[in-house]
């Protein structure tokens, strides 16, 4: 009977995660009501359109900002991206904020590692200041709300994970000469996994505002820049697989 300390802890783990994953789910719906961020995004006017870099963030979050900004400064051969994973400084004059913070970023020295540069940049004021701009305007979601919640979802996942293990280890633990149950172990375990599993789904499908940078009138705007888009708004919107030229695409792996 050894295989029941194995089950305890499988449904420990797949209760309190489940758990914490519905009270998240709960305060940040509260909080989605008292900062009302739905009707923020109903007051944005119908021919408001999303900046290049706005839809960016949108589409793929800060990390989808910084690229879309290095590929605009490779194009116009101010930045050199090579495929040995380092930026050099061409022409050091910025067109915007964005530009003005990679470029901060890179620094006297005119030249940087490429990832390092990318990870700075998605954390500089820049991109806060534009995702503020955005989270005032009703298009993202805070992250004050966003990332507890996939926290959460992250924590139900690994018990999913921890469940399966477990089970497995208890299919293979001796009984010691004891009478086998009568039900099959892995049985036993099924009810935590399924109980992680439907948390899962259910999380995905009535939650994707939470999980979601774009709020929903966010998506409403990144779907309409979606239908027609070209250039370095395909960048923003659909990732580096966008990009038509192989030597940046292998200077900026995803």
């Amino acid at each position: 009977m050894f295989w029941v300390l194995f089950l305890l802890l499988a449904c420990a783990a797949a209760v309190a995660s489940c758990a914490r994953l519905c009270l998240t789910a709960v305060r940040a719906a509260a909080g989605e009501r008292a900062g009302d961020p739905a009707g923020a995004g109903a007051r944005v006017l119908p021919e408001r359109e999303l900046s290049l870099y706005e839809t960016a963030f949108l589409a793929g979050g800060p990390g989808r900002v910084v690229d879309v900004t290095l590929v605009s400064m490779a194009r116009a051969r101010r930045l050199l991206l090579a495929h040995t994973g380092w930026v050099t400084v061409i022409d050091p004059v910025a067109g915007d904020a964005m530009e003005r913070a990679v470029l901060g970023v890179i620094g006297p020295a005119g030249q940087t590692r490429t990832a390092p540069l990318r990870t700075a940049t998605a954390a500089g004021d820049a991109v806060r200041a534009l995702a503020d701009g955005l989270v005032a305007a009703g298009l993202a979601v805070p992250d004050a709300v966003r990332v507890p919640f996939t926290g959460a979802v992250r924590q139900v996942r690994a018990a999913a994970v921890a469940v399966v293990v477990l089970g497995a280890l208890a299919t293979c633990t001796p009984s010691g000469g004891a009478q086998p149950p009568r039900t099959p172990v892995a049985l036993w375990f099924a009810l935590p996994l399924l109980l992680t599993l439907g948390c899962l789904v259910i999380a995905r499908i009535e939650a994707r505002a939470q999980l979601d940078r774009a709020s929903p009138a966010g998506r409403r705007l990144l779907a309409a820049r979606a239908a027609a888009c070209d250039g370095l708004f395909a960048v923003a919107v659909r990732g580096l697989r966008a990009v038509d030229d192989p030597g940046l695409r292998s200077a900026l792996p995803e």
